[in-house]
This record gives C-alpha cells, structure tokens and sequence, in this order.
C-alpha cells in the first residue's frame, strides 16, 4: 500500500465507522446499503471491526442483503475471529450464500473454524461443486499448503505453442483468482517448467512453451507448513508459488496475498502468544470471555512468582540486617527481565523466519551470551557507582553490580536456550518461552544479588 492510498484509508475509515454507526442506530438501512456500495470492502471491513457486536451484524446484514458479492470480499477482509463471530450469529442458509461467493482457500478457511456442526450444514447447504472443493480442501491439516492453497490454478501442456497460451489465458481468465505465472505441464499434470508473462509475450508465437519455460520451478508439497511457504515467497520475491502432491502433480496454488495473511496471522499469534493472549480475544471481546482466557495464564505466572518469592524468604536474615537489599533486589530482577525480554524477541522471530535452528544455535548463543555479559558490565558499573554513592558503601555498590552482570548472562541464556528447545520439542517457543525466561531472571537475580550480600554482609552492615 501507498503512503498516499495509507493516509487516504486512514482518513476515510474513521468517517466511515461514524457514519455506519449513526445510520444503524437509526435504522437508515437504505442509507446505509448506498454508503456500502461506494465503499471498497477492505475500508468497510476496517470500520466493521471497530463497531460493537451488535452494530457490526446489524450492518453486515444490511451489505449481505444489498450485494452479496461485497458482503463475500467484505468478509474476506475481516480477521477470521470477527468474521466467524459474525458467521455464527447467521442461518446456515445465509452462511452457505456467502462462502459460494468466494475463492476456495477463503471458503475452506472460514469453513474450518466454524463450529463443527454448523459447518457440516453450511457444506450440505452449498452448491455440490463449492462443497466437493471445501471438503476436498479440508483434508489437507490446518497450516499446511495444502489447506490455504487455491486449487484453480492455470496450467498447459508443454507441447502448447505461444499463440494458444495466450489465446488460452484471454478465453478463461475470469476462471482463475490470478494468472502471474503460466505453469507448464506433462500428459500426467507433473509440473515441468514455470513461464512469466513477460517471457509469454516476448517469444514468437509459433514457440512451443518446453523451449522457453524454466525447469527449475520453486514449489511447495501439499504437507508444508505455511510458514516454510511465506519464507520461502519471501526469499525468492515470488507472486505465486505452486503446491503439487508428493508425485510432484500441480494441484494448487498461493499467491502472494495468501501469504500476507499467513505472515499476519503468525505474527498476531506470536505477539499475543507472549503475552499469554489467544488471537481470538479482541476489543470487543466481553469482560468476562476476556477474565476466562487470561486467567489461567496469570495463574501460571502466579506460581512463578511465588517461586521468586520463596527465594527471597530464604534471605530474610540478610535483608533484615541490611535494609536497602530490600530497596536495590528489584532492579536485578527487572534488568534481567527486561534484557531476556530482548533476547527472547530476536531468538524467537529467528525461529518463526528459518533463520535459527538447533545445526546454529551455537553461534546466536555465544553472541547473544556476549551481548549479555557487555550489556550487564555496562549496566552493572553504572548502578554500582550510583548505589555506592546513594548509600555510602562501596561494596554494596559491587555486590550490586556483579548480581546485575549475572543476571544478564543469565537473561541471554535463558533467551536463547528456552526458545530453542521448546522448538525442539515441537512446542510453539513463543507460547511459554516467556514466563520460563522471566522465572530464570527473577530467581537468578534475586539468588546472585542476595546470596553475594550474605556471602559479604560483614562488609555491608
């Protein structure tokens, strides 16, 4: 997007959403269906996000019944948990219109997260055709190519001349969801070569397409992870990238906007996985549905706490004698924390792009370890100067600033090491890394700076 066409749907949005409002509320409903039809479906969506949930159907009930076209591109534009929230609140009937309006991939994608019973209606409900694709679709495991690939793909025979490709693609492209590449073709649909338009229309059009196609085409199977695609369109600079069975038959095909959504989608998931969120909570997300998903998450972290805490009790000797370590353990605790907080997020967005693995991850822990040391050399020498001039004593100063240099070696460890072998061990990194990492620092921060103190405490009282 444009930061002219950025700044343009950031200034019509907001007068979007009031308008939508005001309409609703006064039931202008034909008012509104004419707003809808001079509004492009990615700038109602962004509005319709914003609305209660009650607002949010009303309109959307008034765009399905005015263009059911719009309303499909409309719905296709809103995140999966706004747009299967609004789904669920409709007739089955009125589901099975609106997902026959769409591309296969968006059909599968809504239908998958749809109640499992509720789906099953929707599918019956579907023109036999749209329903055979989505159920075909549906096979494939969720996350895979296989499942947000599109199975309208174009594809020819290698024995196809130039002139009849192109007669070809001007004949059925209303077909197909987008023609960036001419895909070639064996007699058994195994993918040979990749053509781009441009070389289409550059070459004679007596040329048979075997001697002008690439036969080194970048392809997915139909069992990779989505993520391993995005990297792999990202890294090639790719509009499309073909999906074929494991005997290498084309059978789909992601374009480059799929990939958007599954950058976004993973993106979202990891920011609200650290967070201890599920990506379905929103906004508008009632009180207490919000109360029931974090809940269990604060509960762990709880646990975690009482942990550090306990640590803490095992010192209460020590800090009854030297009052300040009272006033100076957080600044251990949180400098940690917040240094394996930076760490966690270099090594775990590593991860999520392919650029770390377990084969390297010697190399991001000596550096990350480095990085560590230097950051809690730095940071422990100032904090000593200062705490050894606040309290007049010098060796608290120290104590400080060697428990502070642990602490951070201890960050980047545990940021890195965490992570890591939660991969291993096929578990999302960015799920639990983050309370293990904040356990670590607290316990280490908390262990090194009081420990040292009673280790020294005839040179602190």
């Amino acid at each position: 997007m444009t930061p002219l066409r950025q700044a343009n749907q950031l200034r019509k949005t907001p007068f979007l959403l009031e308008t939508i409002k005001k309409l609703v509320h006064r039931g202008a409903t034909t008012n509104l269906a004419k707003i809808f039809t001079k509004s492009r479906p990615s700038d109602i969506a962004q509005a319709l996000q914003q609305l209660k949930e009650h607002e949010r159907l009303t309109a959307f009930l008034v765009l399905e019944s005015t263009d059911l076209e719009h309303a499909a591109e409309t719905l296709s534009e809103l995140p999966t948990p706004v747009g299967i929230e609004l789904l669920s609140t409709m007739e089955p009937p009125r589901i099975a219109r609106l997902l026959q309006e769409l591309p296969t991939d968006d059909a599968t994608h809504l239908a998958a997260h749809l109640p499992t019973e509720l789906s099953e209606q929707v599918l019956e409900l579907m023109q036999v055709e749209a329903s055979v694709d989505v159920r075909e679709q549906l096979e494939y495991a969720e996350n895979t190519a296989g499942r947000i690939m599109t199975p309208e793909v174009f594809a020819l025979r290698e024995d196809v001349t130039v002139s009849e490709a192109t007669a070809v693609i001007q004949k059925r492209s209303e077909e197909f969801e987008t023609v960036l590449y001419l895909y070639v073709v064996d007699e058994h649909n195994h993918l040979v070569g990749v053509i781009s338009l441009r070389q289409l229309l550059t070459n004679p059009p007596s040329t048979p397409l075997r001697k002008i196609m690439s036969p080194d085409v970048i392809r997915v199977r139909t069992d990779t992870d989505q993520e391993e695609v995005a990297q792999l369109v990202a890294s090639y600079n790719l509009l499309a990238i073909p999906v074929v069975t494991d005997e290498n038959k084309l059978v789909g095909l992601i374009t480059v906007d799929d990939v958007i959504d599954v950058l976004r989608e993973e993106a979202t998931e990891d920011i609200y996985a650290l967070a201890g969120l599920t990506i379905d909570e929103r906004i508008s997300t009632p009180a207490i549905d919000s109360v029931k998903r974090r809940l269990p998450w604060l509960y762990i972290n709880l646990l975690t706490a009482i942990l550090a805490a306990s640590v803490v009790h095992l010192f209460e000797n020590t800090i009854g004698k030297v009052v300040a370590l009272a006033t100076l353990m957080p600044i251990v605790a949180g400098m940690g924390g917040n240094a394996g907080t930076q760490t966690l997020t270099v090594i775990v967005r590593s991860l999520a792009l392919g650029e770390l693995t377990w084969e390297n991850a010697r190399w991001a822990l000596f550096k990350e370890t480095l990085v560590g040391l230097a950051n809690g050399a730095a940071n422990g020498a100032a904090i000593a100067i200062v705490a050894g001039l606040y309290f007049g004593n010098a060796m608290l100063g120290c104590v400080l600033g060697v428990a502070m240099i642990i602490n951070m070696f201890v960050a980047a460890v545990a940021g890195t090491l965490i992570p890591l072998t939660l991969k291993r061990l096929r578990w999302d990194p960015a799920v639990s890394s983050g309370v293990f990492v904040t356990t670590c620092t607290d316990v280490f921060g908390f262990l090194s700076f009081l420990g040292l103190a009673t280790l020294l405490i005839r040179y602190l009282e």
